[in-house]
């Protein structure tokens, strides 16, 4: 569905991305991570035309968005600029949009939107009287009114409360699953990449770090890792020295009243427990640690940042 090849942007003689290369699936809701100023809002804007690269290419269904009107009809975007009219109501903005777009039934589709965004009681007031997260609800509804192919986002959870972040998530799985809408999401919202995307890639400083699905990331940072709780404080201490005596065991420390144990391999844990239980402490839980995407994040830009 996307393709970006070899792509390089270079702003007065500054390069901005370096070469980056990825494919996003029909479908498939595709997490694009980086700190600010890595290259994201750049690459968004090249795919969908708004820019030209300096080398490489970015298509969308092998063609080049920028040269292609029919192919950005079925583009859905939201930048980190909800593109709303604040001088008139959410009906009317999203009425007008739906009309750009040639929607039929977009009473019907309005109407729904409105009441699914949590805004039909707020649809005939004027935009500028909206709060920063309302504007959010409502420019998600105008990028999604004319049920597009593609669907790019930047920052879609920006400025909204707990309950409303989980309807957007809600949404994008809704439109991922049931529709096959494909959706290209900028964030630093790590928990909500974690939670819906099925592939993503880290850019740092115009480069991609790391490009896979979530899953397969854990697998290749995350070192085998268990949590032992005791159920006597007291012999923590005496746990240490025994665990820091095995040689299956790369680092051990103490974590509140309990420690964390990392393994050379991950089938020693059942070993682990036998030890323990032989050397006469009383085991109250162990269980595996699984790192999240935030801790892969933070160490594949670290780790970036440590060898510049």
């Amino acid at each position: 569905m996307i393709e970006v090849q070899s792509l390089t942007k270079k702003f007065k003689g500054r390069t901005v991305l370096n070469e980056i290369s990825f494919q996003v699936k029909e479908g498939e809701i595709f997490g694009y991570l980086g700190p600010n100023g890595a290259g994201k809002t750049t690459t968004m804007r090249i795919i969908l035309g708004l820019l030209k690269p300096t080398a490489g290419k970015a298509l969308v269904w092998g063609q080049n968005l920028g040269e292609n009107e029919g192919l950005r009809r079925r583009i859905g975007v939201l930048l980190e600029h909800d593109g709303l009219y604040e001088r008139i109501s959410a009906y009317e903005n999203l009425d007008y949009y739906a009309q750009l777009y040639g929607v039929s039934n977009r009473v019907e589709k309005i109407e729904n939107l409105l009441e699914f965004t949590g805004l039909s009681d707020r649809k005939d007031d004027k935009v500028g009287k909206f709060s920063k997260g309302m504007k959010r609800k409502l420019a998600l509804a105008r990028a999604i009114i004319h049920d597009p192919d593609v669907l790019f986002l930047d920052e879609p959870s920006a400025g909204l409360d707990p309950e409303a972040q989980k309807m957007v998530r809600d949404l994008i799985l809704r439109l991922s699953g049931e529709e096959r809408m494909t959706v290209f999401l900028n964030s630093h919202d790590l928990d909500e990449v974690q939670r819906i995307c099925s592939k993503i890639a880290i850019l740092q400083r115009g480069e991609i770090k790391a490009y896979d699905t979530v899953d397969n990331l854990r697998a290749r940072y995350t070192k085998p890792t268990v949590e032992i709780a005791l159920s006597d404080g007291r012999e923590v201490e005496k746990a240490l020295n025994l665990l820091n005596s095995l040689n299956y065991i790369s680092e051990c420390k103490r974590h509140n009243d309990g420690i964390t144990v990392t393994l050379t391999e991950s089938e020693m844990s059942s070993t682990l427990l036998s030890f323990l239980v032989e050397q006469g402490l009383k085991v109250e839980e162990i269980k595996r640690v699984t790192k999240s995407l935030e801790d892969i994040y933070l160490e594949i830009v670290r780790q970036e940042e440590s060898n510049e």
